[in-house]
């Protein structure tokens, strides 16, 4: 049975000049425990399709279904971790954790069991010696570490995360994508990342989801990822098939879908984040447990 089930989905939005339509039919089928990356260029509709999955936005066309059960607005089964860690400056790191782990097991876990769980997920990002820090004393890397405990705590069925290490320094990044690797290892969750780094993309994935330019914007293509887990990233350097899935990659996006203003100086491999020029984000739903992540 398909685990998420993503059916012609289509999405627009109203502006000044008529209908925007972003998405156009993008069908995609998920299993459990999959790592999917969505990669693209800017405006090509991958925060859109997280929006979506995430119960954020509702599809002009089609729909999105979970483990039998049509997506219609937000849950603590899909939960979110922004590019900016989203964490409460006046909380700890403790408590920040805490908040979403009692809103979503408010009345079945004793005041012992959520704190054994809380510090259980804070251990798995390696942030249990900070329990009684706030934000403002911890690093970027180490914020979005708590980020992603907090986002693990709920314990969401899947786990949908846009660009996480977008912000952070190549060493801080690679750090977090290891544990990243380790976690879905032992909780078997499923991943939908959204990242402009095709190295990235590579090394974290089951599968990448190439997008078509927007407006309109749909799946182009699919690549299998078939590396052995687990990966090292330094044996995969010099892996000529690492680096066949890295050259696919890098020509559906600089080639098949290059852009008309695009210069034709040969483009960086990772770290790309150009401006981006979606349009602007309709009103969202009122928040819920799966924001609190």
């Amino acid at each position: 049975m398909v685990h998420l089930d993503l059916t012609d989905v289509s999405i627009e939005f109203p502006t000044p000049k008529g209908p925007y339509v972003a998405l156009d039919g993008v069908n995609l089928k998920i299993q459990q425990g999959e790592f999917i990356s969505l990669i693209g260029h800017s405006g090509c509709g991958k925060s859109t399709v997280l929006n979506i999955v995430a119960g954020l936005y509702q599809a002009t066309r089609g729909g999105v279904v979970l483990d039998g059960k049509e997506v219609n607005e937000p849950g603590p089964e899909r939960a979110v971790v922004f590019q900016n860690h989203s964490l409460l400056p006046w909380l700890s790191v403790y408590q920040n954790v805490e908040l979403a782990v009692k809103q979503v097991f408010k009345g079945k876990k004793t005041k012992a069991e959520m704190r054994e769980w809380i510090l259980h997920n804070l251990n798995l990002v390696h942030m249990s010696h900070a329990l009684d820090k706030r934000p403002d004393e911890i690093s970027g890397g180490m914020k979005q570490r708590v980020g992603i405990a907090r986002a693990l705590a709920m314990e969401p069925t899947v786990l949908l995360m846009d660009e996480p290490f977008g912000a952070l320094d190549a060493l801080t990044r690679a750090h977090l994508q290891d544990s990243l690797m380790d976690i879905q290892n032992d909780l078997n969750n499923t991943v939908i990342m959204i990242t402009h780094d095709v190295d990235e993309a590579v090394l974290l994935s089951d599968r990448i989801v190439m997008m078509t330019n927007g407006p309109a914007a749909t799946v182009g293509e699919v690549l299998d990822i078939k590396l052995e887990r687990p990966r090292n990233r330094i044996e995969l350097a010099d892996d000529a098939e690492y680096n066949h899935y890295r050259h696919e990659v890098l020509s559906f996006l600089y080639e098949k879908q290059r852009k008309p203003d695009e210069a034709s100086a040969e483009k960086p491999a990772q770290n790309l984040h150009p401006d981006s020029t979606e349009p602007k984000d309709p009103v969202k739903k009122p928040a819920s447990n799966s924001e609190a992540a």
